[in-house]
């Protein structure tokens, strides 16, 4: 056999594998569709901020694990969201795998869980048979599906609806959090943020734990679903200090169920081995050991994918996969930007403590010593806020300047890769232009600032999420406004101009993950734990101007009347005289006493 028989041996002995596994590809990765919910601007009740996020970053997951059909909707109405399960279950009709995944609120009445649209009420508790949509009924909108079924429901928050709405019948059951499901139709799974009965976090950051956990796994080719819910559960455990717990119902079989195929292995089987005999079977190993094209692609995608949800899990998570190269330095340079960013903020609230100590020590009357102390503390606490602050934007605009040159790079003209060679023959234009990826917009050019009314917008919207502001977040910093920040000044110790919104309060009001202002009731209105109730009074009792409870007056009969006016009428009789020593008869008996008539 001559060398180039023996080349082309090689060349097909290495491919075998990929052959193989080309055919033998397993039959979860067939059609594939998905509907993405993110229900955040509620009309009756506080708005939330991160079930749209939320959505937006499992929108891309899914895009990216080469989902055939990904529909996304948003703050979807009773209308909407009935349309929107109708013909995503056509869709499914046709698919092999459908999944599900809604962010919102949702409850669970007598057993039965409910998703809520933006625009539910929900004055009764019967109401909800009306106004939300049963599990029951979005399963049936991916029941079709043929070997997959999935819905994932970071529902799980506390609800504001079930404290507020009235119970027609005394005995109905409406508990906390979701109820346990179990799933009827076989290869479906139903993934809970919170197991039965408990409520999950919408967390301080843009995602929340769930959320940012779950697009850190779910699209890892090749992992087998009961492997990406169970690395889930783990890190939203450690997230949030144990205090939530995922959880998923259902069962599948014996065989790995991953949701995107594993292709990793066919890359890998085709880079070949790695020693390099000599001469002319030398380079061709080289050519087979180089990335190929379709690899550097991918791992381009799970860099920007990574870059999108922008947390430190999703970019360690991609420099474990990919631990070399161009796109591992980038990554660790946006860890360096996110590192610093935290010890900016470290640095500021420990700057912000030390000056409310000092206030307080001022206040009252604190010896000079400690005085002196609470000084020194403070100019180095400020100190090490400047430091951080300056390692920060050196940090980030490291990072920008690297995200700059990568997009200009990618997006180049692909006429300069097709210029003539030094041996006169023209390159070739593009290797791989039939998995060529746009490259994501530069996260780090500088985005404009809100405009006032925006500002003012989120700010109120936060102000109501903590109980310092009963009205509509309208964008108008008007009266109310005012005495709203005012009101959180007082009650979180913080001294924001409340003239105007700013972003440093808008920050600071973020960071509060629960009411924050006292719960103050209107007229006619008492506190019953974080809400208001109408005061009722016992009968023969009503409500006063400072409402309090006061016993009615029992109107008397005309004759009682009567008779009172008379005796009030009558001339007073005068009074009867003492009897005097003068008076006593002899002997000592008994005084003789003058009546009147």
């Amino acid at each position: 056999m001559g060398l180039h028989g023996f080349v082309n041996l090689r060349r097909i002995l290495s491919l075998l594998p990929v052959l193989l596994l080309f055919f033998c590809q397993p039959a979860w990765a067939g059609n594939r569709v998905a509907l993405v919910i993110g229900n955040s601007a509620y009309k009756n009740a506080a708005p939330l901020s991160n079930p749209v996020n939320d959505a937006a970053i499992v929108e891309a997951t899914l895009k990216n694990a080469g989902f055939d059909v990904v529909q996304t909707r948003q703050d979807l109405q009773a209308i909407e969201m009935r349309r929107t399960l109708r013909d995503f279950a056509d869709q499914a009709r046709d698919a092999d795998v459908a999944v599900i995944y809604y962010a919102g609120h949702g409850m669970e009445i007598e057993g039965t869980n409910y998703l809520i649209p933006v625009d539910a009420t929900l004055e009764r508790d019967t109401d909800v048979y009306d106004e939300a949509f049963s599990l029951d009924r979005v399963m049936l909108a991916i029941e079709p599906a043929r070997q997959l079924r999935l819905v994932i429901l970071d529902a799980c928050r506390n609800n504001p609806f079930s404290e507020k709405m009235k119970r027609t019948v005394g005995s109905r059951s409406i508990s906390r959090g979701l109820a346990r499901i179990e799933p009827a139709t076989a290869n479906t799974l139903v993934a809970f943020a919170a197991k039965a009965g408990s409520t999950a976090s919408d967390g301080n950051s843009k995602n929340s734990p769930y959320a940012a956990a779950l697009v850190k796994y779910i699209g890892t080719p090749g992992l087998d679903l009961r492997r990406v819910f169970g690395f889930v559960r783990d890190d939203v455990m450690k997230a949030t200090g144990n205090r939530q717990e995922p959880y998923v119902y259902g069962t599948l079989g014996g065989d790995d169920v991953p949701l995107v195929p594993a292709k990793e292995t066919a890359k890998e089987t085709a880079k070949g081995p790695t020693r390099e005999p000599a001469g002319e079977p030398a380079r061709e190993a080289a050519k087979e050991a180089a990335p190929s094209p379709t690899l550097r692609s991918e791992i381009r995608r799970d860099y920007e994918l990574a870059l999108q949800v922008g947390n430190k899990d999703a970019l360690n998570f991609f420099i474990v996969q990919y631990p070399d190269g161009y796109y591992a330095s980038l990554a660790k340079l946006q860890l360096a930007k996110i590192d610093a960013e935290e010890k900016r903020v470290a640095a500021a609230e420990k700057a912000r403590q030390a000056e409310q100590e000092q206030a307080r020590l001022v206040n009252e009357g604190a010896q000079q010593m400690q005085l002196a102390k609470a000084a020194s503390d403070l100019k180095a606490a400020q100190e090490a806020r400047a430091a951080a602050e300056a390692a920060k934007e050196t940090a980030q605009h490291q990072a920008a300047q690297a995200e700059q040159r990568r997009v200009a790079a990618e997006t180049a003209p692909a006429a300069k890769n097709a210029a003539p060679s030094a041996t006169g023959q023209p390159q070739e234009a593009k290797a791989n232009t039939d998995t060529k990826v746009a490259a994501l917009p530069n996260p780090q050019a500088p985005v404009p600032p809100p405009s006032p009314a925006e500002l003012a917008k989120s700010v109120q919207t936060e102000l109501r999420r903590v109980g310092c502001l009963t009205g509509s977040a309208s964008g108008e910093w008007d009266a109310a406004s005012r005495r709203s920040l005012e009101l959180f000044n007082q009650s979180a110790g913080t001294k924001f101009d409340t003239k105007t919104a700013s972003a440093d309060a808008l920050d600071a009001i973020k960071l509060k993950p629960a009411r924050v202002c006292p719960l103050i009731c209107g007229s006619g209105l008492k506190r019953d734990g974080d809400r208001c109730v109408k005061i009722a009074c016992a009968a023969g009792y009503f409500l006063n101007g400072d409402d309090e409870c006061e016993k009615r007056k029992v109107r008397q009969a005309p004759s009682a009347r009567l008779e009172r006016r008379e005796r009030e009428a009558a001339p007073a009789r005068p009074a009867r005289p003492e009897a005097s020593a003068s008076n006593k008869p002899e002997g000592g008996g008994m005084p003789f006493m003058f009546f009147l008539p």
